[in-house]
């Protein structure tokens, strides 16, 4: 029975070339339950996650050899790994950084200083979701073809078996959060969802803590991508004060 729940565990790879940081997180990670694998460099992190593709990476921006966005980048795209949840933590605060960190293809961005409480409760539910997309990929594979895989919402066109989303049919590059938000907000156009609301049943956090500015980062960078006017927005509407919704009146 141990031995089972040894195989059961999940592996976090950490990436810090700051001694304290590392120790304290490796300390907590541990504490909870977790396996850790330490990484020190940008290098050394791109090779752990090739050869012993851990459950999740939590990447600090300012490391040696290869900072942490180029990891980001080279996991993502050059080597296509997407099923591997990536956090990154950063000193830096601007909105322009964590637009970076997201575009790159990270799923979360934490700032330091952190609380360690906020850092696992990230950690959980990126795991968490990471699972549950995982079984609908299996489920989904063992399925036909389903005309429920199309979410159409006037200009705006998403696939949800090819996690691709079209424009008046061109096709637009998103991440896989970003195509999650738009998901969310698409099977339920019309209706205002709040940031709160995102937090919990996109991102699935449990609390919210520093995250709220996420959610604007994260759909101003969609904006950026589905609108064409981004100053007057067709698909994507804030309703100051509320939440965001997609339109169904293109």
């Amino acid at each position: 029975m141990e031995e089972l729940v040894e195989k059961e565990k999940k592996t976090i790879l950490v990436v810090d070339d700051e001694k304290s940081i590392m120790e304290l997180l490796v300390f907590n990670l541990q504490k909870e339950g977790y396996n850790t694998l330490e990484a020190y460099d940008g290098v050394t992190a791109v090779e752990m996650a090739i050869n012993e593709k851990p459950d999740l990476i939590l990447l600090d921006v300012m490391i040696p050899k290869l900072d942490g966005i180029s990891v980001c980048k080279k996991i993502r795209y050059a080597l296509n790994i997407s099923n591997i949840p990536i956090l990154m933590i950063s000193a830096k605060d601007t909105e322009s950084d964590k637009i970076v960190g997201l575009e790159m293809g990270a799923d979360d961005y934490i700032t330091k200083p952190f609380q360690i409480r906020e850092v696992m409760a990230r950690i959980k539910a990126n795991l968490r979701k990471a699972e549950l997309i995982s079984t609908a990929d299996i489920m989904g594979s063992q399925k036909n073809e389903d005309k429920d895989d199309i979410i159409k919402v006037g200009d705006l066109s998403l696939d949800l078996k090819k996690i691709e989303a079209k424009v008046k049919g061109e096709v637009i590059n998103l991440t896989k959060k970003e195509f999650d938000v738009l998901k969310y907000l698409a099977s339920q156009p019309g209706q205002v969802v709040t940031r709160e609301m995102l937090l919990r049943e996109v991102w699935e956090y449990e609390e919210y803590v520093g995250a709220i500015r996420t959610i604007d980062v994260t759909m101003n960078r969609i904006r950026d991508k589905i609108e064409k006017d981004k100053a007057n927005p067709k698909i994507l509407i804030t309703k100051r004060g509320v939440g965001y919704y997609v339109t169904d009146k293109n």
